[in-house]
């Protein structure tokens, strides 16, 4: 402590003599200390030259630099690059930065430094944390100058690059084998079984194939193959008894099943998100006889084959034909769907549930189309004429709606924080761009991402403020009685019910 020495006889603290000890080294003089990785040839005639060859490039140009000094120079061998443990000298740069004596590593390319690109994002994360760049000549990065957001887009567009770049190669490799005729899909029809990297036959499950193509031959249709399968509790591809017609004809109309095979049904797109489409001429497809043993002879699917087509443009012409009903009439009484068909010139719509099952199941008996056309219409000139003040009040409740999903919706609100941050990834990149920070491939393929993305975002939020039916309903509808079979009354808020008849030409109100 200062001593106290007394003056005039008070206490005052006397003056201790401090020495100054200047730094050995100003910071803004210090030398960065540069290391350099790189990975040698595999080639133990050749290892020598190439290391003594990047020994001499990387000692050149650190030394070149006034403010560089060379730490050290690190090499593994090459063929060890996939895994950061078996380079002993990638793990002995790092235990020299943690240790602090590196702050700057200069490496040729992002693959040269680590193959995974999250292995890799890892590690500069933890070397920038401890003050410790990573410069990438080839795609002209240096981590040191880059936000921790701005590093994950970018080593995100890398990623992709390096997804889309393996599954080209994939693609590459099936379509050769496609076109050989060795093709072997990874997931294999019902009834089929992979072994040793061919196709066989199982037994148990061909029989089941064989009894459904005998039982359309012999006249069934496929809901009632389906229903049967259900019945005799058969097990469906992944163990569950739950037989559909779908199904039943996926499984008439596959050629696998006559031994043949037709390749590239569906394909893949060529970008991320990936997407699976049906191939309706994009792509090449391919189709081979014999390629494994069939199930049923070629005269059964051939026959099953024209049977369908008949009863497809004979029996039910009219459920292909577009039409505003189809898949919004639903029955009050057992919840399907309605679907058309047409009865000595007249199209009616039928209850699927009653036409299938019966009137015990189902009492809602078919309605003839112009008898719904005509009740629609009535509807629409009565809210036409009499409605304004009913259609008036709907829309500000539409509106207040709307608006209560825009501020509060958890999944509006996680959108908007979502184009929020792709908005704020793209200025960045921009600006990292300008700064000749990203190679220009680069930028261009992360900013069509990053706008692809921020569109898709939009596009999903304009869908659930604009389209939500289900919360419109149950916000705007108090409750939908059925009154008969030909009558309904729809009861909206604020006490407005609207009664709709099918046969009757009237509507009734009431407030």
């Amino acid at each position: 402590m200062p001593e106290k020495t007394k003056v005039d006889g008070n206490l005052a603290l006397s003056q201790k003599k401090v020495i100054v000890i200047d730094a050995a080294e100003r910071p803004e003089t210090a030398k960065l200390r540069v290391a350099a990785y790189c990975r040698v040839s595999s080639d133990s005639s050749d290892q020598l030259n190439s290391f003594m060859a990047q020994l001499n490039y990387y000692t050149t140009l650190i030394n070149s630099r006034d403010t560089w000094m060379l730490a050290d120079i690190y090499a593994d061998e090459g063929i060890t690059g996939t895994s950061a443990e078996k380079r002993p000298d990638f793990q002995r740069l790092l235990s020299d930065c943690r240790k602090g004596q590196i702050d700057k590593i200069l490496v040729k390319s992002i693959s040269r430094f680590a193959r995974n690109t999250t292995d890799c994002l890892t590690i500069i994360r933890e070397l920038k944390s401890i003050g410790v760049g990573v410069c990438f000549e080839e795609q002209n990065i240096d981590t040191s100058k880059m936000s921790g957001e701005l590093l994950t887009a970018v080593f995100a567009g890398i990623a992709q690059k390096e997804s889309e770049s393996i599954s080209g190669n994939m693609r590459w490799s099936y379509k050769r084998r496609m076109e050989n005729g060795t093709y072997v899909p990874s997931v294999l029809p019902y009834g089929y079984i992979r072994i040793d990297g061919k196709i066989e036959i199982d037994e148990k499950r061909a029989n089941v194939i064989r009894q459904i193509f005998s039982w359309y031959l012999s006249g069934q249709s496929a809901d009632m193959i389906a229903d049967m399968l259900n019945t005799k509790q058969i097990p469906s591809r992944y163990g569950g008894v739950r037989w559909s017609q779908t199904a039943v004809r996926y499984i008439l109309t596959n050629e696998k099943y006559a031994g043949n095979s037709l390749w590239q049904k569906y394909y893949t797109t060529d970008t991320l998100p990936y997407q699976h489409p049906r191939n309706r001429g994009q792509r090449e497809s391919y189709y081979a006889e014999s390629t494994h043993d069939a199930i049923v002879s070629m005269e059964d699917f051939t026959a099953a084959q024209e049977l369908m087509a008949k009863r497809r443009n004979v029996l039910t012409p009219e459920q292909n034909i577009p039409s505003p009903f189809r898949k919004k009439l639903c029955c009050g009484e057992c919840g399907t769907i309605f679907r058309r068909k047409r009865i000595r010139g007249v199209i009616y719509w039928a209850c699927m549930g009653h036409d299938k099952k019966g009137n015990d199941f189902c009492p809602v008996t078919q309605i003839p189309e112009h008898l719904i056309c005509e009740a629609f219409l009535r509807l629409y000139y009565k809210l036409k004429s009499h409605g304004e003040d009913i259609l008036t009040q709907m829309l500000a409740d539409l509106q207040a709606i709307r608006e209560h999903r825009m501020l509060w919706s958890e999944d509006v609100i996680e959108l908007n924080k979502q184009i929020s941050d792709l908005s704020d990834q793209n200025r960045m990149l921009a600006s990292m761009n300008q700064a000749g920070l990203v190679d220009p491939d680069l930028f261009i393929s992360q900013s069509n991402r990053l706008a692809s993305q921020l569109q898709a975002a939009k596009r999903e939020k304009d869908r659930l403020i604009g389209a939500r039916d289900d919360d419109m309903i149950r916000q705007l509808v108090d409750s939908v009685k059925v009154l008969s079979a030909d009558r309904i009354l729809v009861r909206l808020r604020g006490g407005v019910e609207i009664e709709q008849t099918v046969e009757e030409a009237q509507v009734k109100w009431s407030f």
